[in-house]
């Protein structure tokens, strides 16, 4: 019962902190230090990230299907074009992004650099002007090469490729979008990459029902986040999650300093 607890916790977090711009991987670390767990387990987090894919599947998938009908559409090169120095930054840093993500010495410093972006990109949001089909390659290499940026454990990945796209002149509804089609193919890259070190023997084993039910968890909270956001940039504030990272960013470097972090 603890483990399908825990498993339940760790997906619901993993599903909002995936699209909300307040870091996945930063919330799963402190997460995973305050259950007690070390890794929560390679295959979990797989699945968990699994789940998160499906979410955005469900929500784009009149996107998905436009794309994989036509592979050379200007859509599927944006996409792919962003993915390209994702990549690159991150199989280039693999080892050296999972080793400050065990440390999580940095974490406090990186949610203090989330939130200003936030801050800066929310005074922006109402100045874009690009639709979607005038989003240019130059536009998605830069998109993409934030999302690498974002591996680091406490820089929101959704955070900082839509406010990329906002810096960009892209206005607000096709700078979301943007956001969370090209997070697909970073998702689904992590899930390869997981996958290969289960074949290599590095999972924890794990019950069947922990583990249906963190992806379940990690699915539904995904869906409903994907659609807050949306929501969000539409008629919201991003300075709400500025203030929510700072405070979380200050707490843990007090943490830090008294020793219990």
């Amino acid at each position: 019962m603890e483990d399908i607890v825990k498993s339940l916790i760790l997906g619901i977090v993993q599903g909002f902190t995936e699209f909300l711009p307040i870091s996945s991987t930063g919330h799963l670390l402190l997460g995973r230090k305050l259950m007690g767990l070390s890794e929560a387990g390679l295959f979990l987090d797989t699945m968990l990230h699994l789940g998160t894919l499906l979410a955005v599947v469900v929500v784009f998938w009149q996107d998905i299907v436009y794309m994989i009908r036509r592979p050379f559409s200007k859509l599927s090169l944006l996409v792919v074009a962003a993915t390209i120095p994702t990549a690159i930054i991150g199989l280039t840093f693999e080892d050296f992004f999972e080793e400050i993500s065990k440390t999580g010495v940095t974490v406090g410093w990186e949610f203090l650099v989330t939130g200003v972006i936030l801050w800066v990109a929310d005074n922006m949001k109402q100045k874009g002007t690009k639709h979607m089909d005038q989003i240019s390659f130059k536009d998605a290499l830069i998109v993409g090469t934030l999302q690498g940026a974002a591996i680091l454990p406490a820089i929101s990945r959704s955070g900082l490729t839509i406010a990329g796209a906002l810096f960009r002149g892209i206005n607000k509804q096709a700078a979301a979008r943007f956001s969370f089609l090209v997070s697909l193919p970073a998702i689904l890259g992590a899930v390869v990459l997981q996958t290969a070190k289960l074949a290599g023997g590095q999972a924890e084993s794990i019950g069947f029902i922990p583990l249906l039910v963190g992806t379940i968890a990690a699915a539904i909270s995904g869906y409903v986040a994907v659609k807050w956001m949306l929501k969000i940039l539409q008629t919201g504030s991003l300075k709400i999650f500025s203030i929510y990272v700072w405070i979380l960013g200050i707490g843990i470097l007090i943490a830090q300093f008294l020793g219990k972090f």
